[in-house]
């Protein structure tokens, strides 16, 4: 039985319309924003015509562990992932509607730092969260839609992809899987691996430069380089072929492996949650700036590296 106490310190005090009103007054706004949160929907400015739209759940103990992560860490981290799916379509997040899923003695300090990575992460894409809706759960879920703008630009899908273009990636491969290894080893360090699992650095920005530089086809890096590339070759009915070479290893991600005695290309070739962007450009086009050549295009299907047909080992629901 909960302490009668006149304070209130945890979600179960306040209740559900006390927590969406503490969560409201937390939120900033944009000029995409219309009506915001407080009504039965929020409305949202669309000058494209179109709506890029996409959902992503982080759930405690698969996607995080409040031990391991701070509630901003969670914030951020959940605003990311569907972020990044709006970016690797070639469009700009406007707005996210949030979904949350709490047990009532969660601490209001926890759900205050969980709000706050939201709203700094869709403040820094200049977008804002709108609304959305809370419930009571035995853990902790934080469901997250995300809304973008085209700007006009045709979507870069998973398709598009055509036998002789260049494969390439622009952000961080394998951080955030040497920082789920190190955590799971104990340890608390380094902190830049650390860093990359609890809160992820998506490149956003560089899914509409690469939309404008005529990208053919184009995924975040979610499950791992190689899982995901595995769909944009299926989809694309194509062979992503990967020349190793090409594939840099940080020295970082080295010595956090030769410590943990793993190889840090596992990390690099299949290693999720760092949300790196990879497409496919035509041959002889000039890439954007930081992208990274890593491969060609090729008849055929799956991925390969070095000629050798690759498995994915990326994560995967229910297997």
């Amino acid at each position: 039985m909960r302490a009668i106490s006149g304070a209130q310190d945890d979600v179960g005090s306040v209740g559900e319309f006390g927590l969406i009103a503490r969560v409201s007054a937390a939120l900033d706004t944009t000029e995409a924003v219309l009506l915001g949160p407080g009504d039965d929907a929020a409305v949202v400015a669309a000058p494209d015509g179109r709506v890029v739209a996409s959902t992503d759940q982080l759930l405690e103990h698969r996607h995080f562990r409040r031990d391991w992560s701070s509630a901003e860490d969670v914030g951020h981290k959940a605003a990311a992932r569907a972020c990044s799916d709006i970016a690797a379509m070639g469009a700009v997040p406007t707005a996210v509607l949030v979904a949350l899923a709490t047990p009532g003695d969660v601490p209001l300090t926890w759900t205050d730092g969980l709000v706050t990575g939201l709203r700094d992460e869709c403040r820094a894409l200049g977008a804002a969260v709108v609304g959305g809706d809370v419930t009571a759960a035995d853990t902790v879920a934080v469901v997250v839609t995300a809304l973008g703008d085209l700007q006009g630009r045709p979507p870069v899908t998973l398709a598009g992809a055509a036998v002789g273009d260049v494969v390439a990636y622009v952000g961080r491969l394998g951080w955030a899987a040497a920082g789920l290894a190190v955590l799971g080893r104990g340890f608390r360090s380094p902190a830049q691996v650390v860093g990359a699992h609890r809160r992820p650095e998506p490149p956003y920005a560089q899914g509409p430069h690469a939309a404008l530089a005529g990208a053919t086809a184009m995924t975040d890096v979610s499950d791992g380089l190689v899982a995901d590339l595995g769909h944009l070759a299926d989809a694309s009915s194509v062979q992503i072929a990967l020349d190793s070479v090409l594939l840099p290893v940080p020295n970082r991600l080295t010595e956090v492996a030769a410590a943990l005695n793993v190889d840090p290309r596992d990390w690099v070739l299949h290693g999720g949650d760092d949300y790196a962007l990879v497409a496919t450009f035509p041959a002889g086009s000039t890439l954007p700036a930081d992208w990274v050549r890593i491969g060609v295009v090729r008849e055929g299907a799956g991925v390969a590296i070095d000629g050798v047909t690759v498995a994915p080992r990326g994560h995967e629901h229910f297997r």
